[in-house]
């Protein structure tokens, strides 16, 4: 039962790094003025910068402005990725002490 369980747990931790590769978060900063893409396996895929909202002078603040941007969107990554957990073992724990693991 334990190998069982175990063999299942693998490959459902694979099937989750596979759909989180896949998945796409975004986070912005400054009202929209800086926006990152992130996968879920913490990729970072794409940066936006709408020029129109920031001070091109100020180097420094689109630096901080993407810090924030990209820490928003892998914190929401973060999030699904915890979701996702929780869910794959309470289908796998016997009578809801799956529960036990905050899904």
């Amino acid at each position: 039962m334990l190998g069982d369980m175990m063999g299942q747990m693998q490959q459902m931790q694979e099937q989750m790094a596979k759909q989180l590769a896949e998945k796409s978060f975004d986070g912005d900063a400054g009202g929209g003025a800086v926006t990152v893409s992130v996968t879920g396996a913490r990729e970072v895929t794409n940066v936006k910068i709408d020029t129109t909202k920031i001070d091109l002078e100020d180097a420094e603040g689109l630096e901080d402005l993407i810090v924030v941007a990209t820490n928003r969107a892998l914190e929401k990554a973060a999030e699904y990725e915890q979701g996702q957990a929780g869910n794959m073992m309470n289908s796998i724990l016997p009578g809801g002490l799956g529960g036990m693991f905050g899904g």
